[in-house]
């Protein structure tokens, strides 16, 4: 049905050669990353050789050519594994032969969703944080909906940093090679059997441009890739790094997102009824549809060509940071993108789409103005972010007031069966009934929660607590071995964490709005809290961008609190933050904190996602939470805008300690005769029922179905 097809078949076959007879089907489900969200999948693969799973970074295709022959001869003649390994074949089986949606968006023209990132697993590195973890999220979902669609991103050979922290708590970055010869993907070829290719105008070179394809269920993800031997090595190293520093090499990466996904898209036969692009890197690519207009129809009226372009384009922006909605002076882009300016007819022409002001000749340009411009539709993730771009994008506007601004929302949500995990995926499976899953949204499904013994919730949620401290006291101990700190500094790391102890954890992408040095700003509070006669732990995890100094700095503003009393075994900063270890902590932790300065939270859904896992939230109310948040289902911090951000900091730091002094503390440690806290599970039942139906990934995709995709 998608182009890759045959690629796809002929790398099972010859996988599937080199297993024992009764563990072939697994070629087919390596090679389908549909297993990572199945209830036994990564459990199936782990147990051909849980040290090799480990080592190959749970990567399916390496694991069953790494591992030796005589795991794999002792795993055929494992009977309980066989009974999985075909239970695993037979549900890819039946979801390949679901139907599709129909409709104006079909199969034979689905949805083109266009992203700089994608983080469907941590054995495909091509994802820094949470806007690609979104985009899996929604080729996951899609995928389940039976909704048409392909993902076109970038083949980073070298993805995104890896992070290492000194005993000064100083970020280092350094990159590894992604071989996509041992992911699992496929490089897709023509007729010929040759690598189709499409090339893409960058500065005066025409670089060549390969794709892979990558399965997520059924849809297929293709990437892009210039590590080609035609090209030059400024050609061949554009595709390399996941937000690259250089801001000239960034502009290349658009030009083949944009442009070389569009024609990469024709040279396969797909033609997509719609194209959405999340975020504005892919948006040169309305260019190239505006050139594919002109060329299929006599010369003739630019606007109305135009209009044609809008038609086929929807935008999704994703956050009112700056760092996200970068502008770029005229020299850097013509330097780098001229002659697809070109393909607009006129280069002012198309340095004006991207301005704010058109008219304006030395204003910068930039991708989210001119996505907003060349869409059809356009919305933010939140119902607060989609009014706080209104008013942020009101001048592109001009003579509409803010509320009247064409900006709509569709508030984010996660792939249930992607982040639900552990213990209390088992308990919701066994009360929420068969297929339970795939009604996620409807609020009836998650009604029985309120039927389910409080003795079980709190179980579960023990359970998960239980297996969290054990891998941070395995990580933290080496992380801090790796780093050179003293061997009793060292050894607290592995032996402070307590598994009935209270468990927050602060963990994501270390932007300085997102605030993690509150934590730090009242040093005596937080010491006390995990040195008092109740006890916290805590546990962060996340990275700084490379050229972000100062969000390096605040962690290292924690690191200055490790010397004090009791802090060494009771809190632990994890390094290398990625998806496997945010699995882990947002399955695990009993609180999640998050403190963004309002209203730069666009969503937040890392902790929709600690929902999930029984996890309460305490946050101020921005993003999700804002309209997330009733006064039973977790604690607040107040979301106004305040300009004078150092009295600011103070204030919300202040709250977010009294909260978890006099509310969250007190709460954990009432018990009943058996030992069950009521009031804390009465609030975890409650967050369950209020957030589940609301912000998964099945109400969202479903949104964007029947309300934008549909629109027309």
């Amino acid at each position: 049905m998608f182009a890759g097809d045959a690629d796809i078949e002929r790398a099972v076959a010859e996988l599937g050669r080199a297993l024992p007879e009764r563990l072939r089907p697994l070629a087919q489900i390596a090679y389908n990353y549909r297993w990572a969200w199945s209830a036994e999948g990564d459990a199936t693969f782990r147990s051909i050789d849980a040290d090799c799973w480990a080592r190959t970074g749970a990567n399916p295709r390496r694991l069953l050519t790494e591992v030796g022959r005589r795991q794999l001869e002792q795993a055929d003649g494992d009977a309980a594994l066989v009974a999985r390994v075909e239970r695993l074949a037979s549900e890819l089986h039946d979801d390949r032969r679901r139907p599709w949606r129909e409709g104006a968006i079909g199969p034979q023209h689905p949805v083109a969703f266009c992203c700089a990132e994608f983080g469907v697993h941590g054995s495909l590195p091509i994802y820094s944080g949470g806007l690609g973890i979104l985009a899996g999220d929604i080729l996951k979902e899609a995928s389940d909906l039976g909704l048409p669609m392909v993902g076109v991103g970038l083949m980073y050979r070298t993805g995104y940093f890896h992070q290492r922290i000194d005993v000064t708590g100083f970020q280092h970055e350094y990159w590894l090679d992604a071989d996509p010869e041992r992911l699992p993907c496929v490089k897709v070829t023509g007729a010929d059997g040759r690598p189709l290719t499409v090339t893409v105008p960058v500065d005066d070179e025409d670089v060549v441009v390969q794709v892979w394809r990558v399965d997520v269920g059924r849809v297929p993800l293709y990437l892009l890739d210039s590590d080609r031997p035609e090209n030059s090595p400024v050609g061949r190293w554009i595709t390399s790094r996941l937000y690259e520093s250089n801001r000239a090499i960034r502009l290349a990466q658009y030009a083949v997102l944009g442009v070389g996904g569009v024609r990469a898209l024709r040279a396969m036969g797909i033609r997509p009824g719609l194209y959405h692009l999340n975020e504005g890197h892919p948006a040169l690519g309305v260019f190239e549809l505006l050139a594919q207009e002109r060329a299929a129809r006599p010369a003739g009226d630019e606007a109305a060509a135009w209009q044609r372009v809008r038609e086929q384009v929807v935008f999704t922006t994703h956050t009112p940071v700056a760092a996200g909605n970068e502008t770029y002076a005229r020299d850097e882009i013509l330097a780098m993108l001229g002659r697809i300016a070109d393909l607009a007819g006129d280069r002012e022409r198309f340095l004006s789409i991207g301005r704010i002001d058109p008219d304006q000749r030395d204003q910068p340009s930039g991708m989210t103005a001119l996505a907003l411009r060349a869409s059809r539709h356009a919305n933010g993730v939140s119902r607060r972010h989609g009014q706080v771009a209104r008013g942020m994008w009101q001048p592109l506007f001009q003579g509409r007031a803010a509320e009247d601004v064409p900006i709509d929302h569709v508030t984010n949500g996660v792939h249930v069966p992607t982040w639900l995990q552990g213990p209390m995926r088992t308990l919701l499976d066994r009360h929420l009934g068969p297929g339970w899953l795939a009604r996620a949204d409807d609020a009836g499904t998650w009604a029985p929660v309120n039927d389910i013994p409080a003795g079980e919730l709190w179980a579960a949620r023990c359970a998960a607590r239980r297996r969290l401290v054990g891998m941070i006291t395995s990580r933290a101990t080496g992380d801090r071995l790796r780093r050179g700190e003293p061997l009793d500094y060292a050894s607290a790391g592995g032996g402070g964490f307590d598994e009935g102890r209270l468990t927050i954890g602060f963990a994501r992408r270390l932007a300085t709005y997102k605030r993690l040095h509150l934590v730090a700003l009242r040093p005596e509070r937080a010491i006390a809290l995990v040195g008092g006669e109740r006890p916290v732990q805590i546990v962060f995890a996340g990275k700084a961008h490379p050229a972000d100094n100062d969000a390096k700095e605040v962690v290292r503003r924690l690191f200055a609190l490790k010397g004090a009393p009791g802090v060494a075994g009771r809190a632990a900063f994890l390094e290398d933050y990625d998806m496997a270890l945010a699995g882990q902590l947002v399955a695990g932790c009993d609180v999640w904190v998050n403190l963004p300065r309002p209203p730069l939270e666009a969503s937040g859904t890392s902790g929709m996602k600690s929902v999930l896992g029984g996890g309460l939230q305490l946050s101020v109310l921005d993003g999700w939470w804002a309209e997330a948040y009733d006064g039973s289902n977790g604690w607040a911090i107040d979301g106004s805008v305040d300009a004078d951000h150092p009295a600011q900091d103070w204030r919300d730091a202040d709250a977010m300690f009294e909260l978890i002094e006099r509310q969250v503390v007190p709460m954990f440690h009432e018990r009943d005769a058996d030992g069950i806290p009521q009031r804390w599970v009465a609030m975890l039942r409650r967050s369950l029922v209020t957030h589940g139906p609301r912000f998964c990934a099945t109400r969202m995709l479903r949104e964007y179905a029947d309300r934008i995709y549909r629109a027309g």
